[in-house]
């Protein structure tokens, strides 16, 4: 399986996710430039996190105008694993690709820490080597993480089992004071209606060994070759099979 992580000016998250999938998950990686028009040859695109274009404007604002997210969109709708880590995710729901929308954290701080988060789904490509309800230890990094979305939209979300994790406590439990950064219901990361984009403000590429601390990230990247290898072909949707 060959992976894309784009760089765009001011990411600062890339070359961990490259570090991750390169030797910890020894697949093929590449980086690509935010210029690049094309991201055809490759099977899951990576959407980094840092500070694209210096947050101007709002975070993810600038990116989402880049040539390459012409590109991300396009495979996108293809059916290709799109995956937007803190500012990636940020970049994902300003091009709408996402719902919703990432705002200034509740205390209006940068917050640094290890969070838990719980898996409220693991039937998708990024969590199917999860548990049901399973705890991951992994951290976060932003300053604009709070997630917010209208109310047709949380329902939305909800109806559809498109919450993949909420922030929680060490047992389990969803609560305000498991939130670090007052995201409406706790949310950390969501998926689109098709399962193939996913978005989450902690940092799975920073929780991959256990010198850091957790290898809890490591269960997303493992899901991701896990859907690679058992795919099978549905109304000519985009299929790539390990060889």
């Amino acid at each position: 399986m060959r992976f894309a992580v784009v760089t765009f000016p001011g990411s600062n998250c890339d070359y961990d996710c490259f570090y991750v999938i390169d030797k910890i998950m020894q697949q093929p990686v590449d980086l690509v430039w935010h210029q690049e028009e094309s991201l055809k040859d490759y099977d899951c695109i990576i959407l980094p996190g840092g500070f694209s274009y210096g947050d101007y404007l709002r975070t993810g604002a600038i990116a989402r105008f880049s040539p390459v997210m012409k590109a991300v969109e396009a495979e996108a709708r293809k059916g290709k694993l799109i995956l937007g880590i803190c500012n990636g995710f940020q970049i994902l729901t300003e091009a709408g690709l996402l719902p919703g929308a990432l705002h200034r954290n509740q205390g209006l701080r940068f917050l640094c820490q290890f969070v838990y988060l719980r898996v409220e789904n693991n039937q998708t490509p990024f969590t199917n080597a999860c548990q049901p309800g399973q705890i991951l230890k992994i951290p976060i990094a932003h300053i604009e993480g709070n997630y917010y979305g209208d109310r047709e939209t949380l329902n939305f979300l909800g109806r559809n089992r498109k919450v993949v994790f909420r922030y929680c406590n060490n047992k389990g439990e969803i609560t305000p004071e498991a939130n670090p950064n007052g995201s409406l219901e706790n949310i950390a990361g969501i998926c689109n209606q098709s399962g193939n984009v996913m978005g989450l403000m902690p940092h799975p590429e920073r929780a991959a060994e256990t010198i850091l601390g957790s290898e809890d990230g490591r269960f997303i990247f493992q899901s991701v070759l896990n859907y690679a290898r058992i795919q099978v072909p549905v109304k000519g949707s985009y299929i790539e099979r390990n060889k």
